[in-house]
This record gives structure tokens, sequence and C-alpha cells, in this order.
């Protein structure tokens, strides 16, 4: 999986985590839901993400890296 198509697919499980614990835990974990909307607001603009961050030291590749066969 390439680091986009992570940083998607965990933005997306977080927000849905945040829901449940918001309805299941308590009303205050809608602000992680917030934040996690107000990053992905942020890196739109910026290109800045600290998941994309952390992926990359773990070894995940960007979608051109995979394309081109390159390891950095």
């Amino acid at each position: 999986m390439s680091l986009e198509k992570s940083v998607e697919a965990f933005a997306g499980f977080m927000v849905l985590l945040s829901v449940a614990l918001t309805y299941f835990v308590h009303p205050a974990f809608v602000w992680l839901t917030v934040f996690v909307g107000a990053n992905l607001f942020q890196q739109s603009f910026t290109g800045f993400c600290p998941a994309a961050m952390v992926m990359r030291k773990m070894g995940v590749r960007s979608e051109k890296e995979l394309a081109t066969g390159s390891a950095n």
C-alpha cells in the first residue's frame, strides 16, 4: 500500500474510532474527530502530515516510489 493510501486509511480509521468513542465512552472524544479533520484540511494546503512522516520512517513508500521502483 502506498504512503498516500495509508494516510487516507489511517485518517478514516481515526474518524470512525473517534465517533465510536464519542458515542460509547464520552462526548468529549468529538474533539479527536475535529483534530483529524483539521489536520487533513491543513495537510491539503501545506503538504505537512505528521502521520505521513511516521509512516515514512516505518518504510512505507509513496506511489511515485512504488511506480519507479526506487527505495528513496
